[in-house]
């Protein structure tokens, strides 16, 4: 399978689409779904192939993923995307994680982010991009930050924590104040 790629200096940001989860799915064994998408148990890969089922598309509503590879050792270590976007409405809400323990706190995400706000304005069509970021989650506060985010408001018990409803700050970005 080949796919689309972008490349910063340290990464390679593989994209993955509804279209690509579902030939995954249809075309390639458990093993190698579990090696495309980065995946280390059976529990992760029967709730990724349960989304997968459900279809990430929905009316109106998609997302644009994509996989942080590190270059050095092509290993699998996070995502970075759009997981909520409203093409009709020119908006995303943006999304991150780094999976792997010993590639944090090295500017990684930071490296990924500024490619993925830049691809999403310029192919993706963009006006706004969210983010939703729990009040002490200082890494991404401080991405937010950065990247010129502007905190819009918050959403009380808006985001289920192992148990516990936790506030989420709204911040957004439009394109118009981005500086490429």
């Amino acid at each position: 399978m080949i796919f689309e790629t972008i490349e910063t200096k340290r990464l390679v940001l593989r994209k993955l689409t509804d279209e690509v989860y579902r030939y995954l799915l249809h075309n390639c064994t458990d093993s190698e779904i579990m090696k495309h998408l980065g995946i280390k148990t059976a529990e992760e890969l029967a709730n990724e192939k349960e989304k997968i089922k459900q279809s990430y598309t929905s009316y109106g509503k998609t997302l644009l993923l994509f996989q942080l590879v590190d270059k050095e050792t092509n290993t699998v270590i996070g995502w970075c995307g759009y997981h909520t976007w409203y093409t009709k409405h020119f908006r995303a809400e943006i999304g991150y994680v780094l999976s792997e323990e010993q590639f944090k706190n090295k500017g990684l995400m930071t490296e990924a982010l500024k490619r993925i706000i830049e691809y999403g304005f310029n192919n993706m069509n963009l006006n706004r991009i969210e983010a939703f970021v729990g009040k002490d989650n200082t890494p991404s506060l401080k991405l937010m930050e950065n990247f010129g985010f502007n905190q819009e408001g918050v959403l009380k018990e808006h985001y289920n924590n192992n148990g516990v409803l936790e506030d989420s700050l709204l911040f957004a970005l439009l394109k118009s104040e981005y500086q490429f």
